[in-house]
């Protein structure tokens, strides 16, 4: 009688291949391109996708200052933060911060989708936001990657 064994592969920060992908971010919608993005950077479209590796790819996306929000969202949405300090509570409209910095509303959409454990942070370093069309990653040969083939 032939038995067979299945194993199962479990990825490991050896055996991890990471692919470099550029993403265009011109007239996209801000939560679909993250939520694309994240599930990237986290490793969950490849095969071989572990829970508790970093498995993903790095991704750059540029031309951040293009990004698209459906509705009211750019002049209700607010961003909130405290400074530590009795009455340090802080809020920014999207609108002020696409006039300040564009590439901060992508890099916080696409982190707040990221799992809240320790590997975030890691997972989080692998993405690059730049405004206009140009990076300085062009040693690393990405890859243009286009969202519309990204379920």
């Amino acid at each position: 009688m032939d038995t067979l064994s299945y194993k199962t592969k479990s990825a490991n920060n050896a055996t991890v291949k990471k692919d470099w992908y550029v993403v265009d971010a011109s007239n996209e919608v801000l939560g679909r391109l993250s939520s694309k993005v994240a599930k990237i950077l986290r490793g969950k479209n490849k095969p071989d996708f572990t829970p508790h590796v970093d498995c993903g790819d790095n991704v750059i996306i540029i031309n951040a200052e293009k990004i698209r929000l459906t509705g009211n969202k750019i002049f209700k949405k607010q961003y909130i933060r405290y400074t530590g300090y009795p009455g340090g509570q802080r809020s920014e409209t999207v609108e002020s911060l696409m006039s300040r910095n564009p590439s901060r509303i992508i890099e916080k959409a696409v982190k707040g989708m990221l799992p809240k454990n320790r590997l975030s942070n890691t997972i989080y370093k692998n993405l690059y936001v730049y405004i206009g069309n140009k990076h300085p990653h062009e040693a690393q040969q990405p890859k243009e990657l286009k969202l519309k083939s990204i379920k």
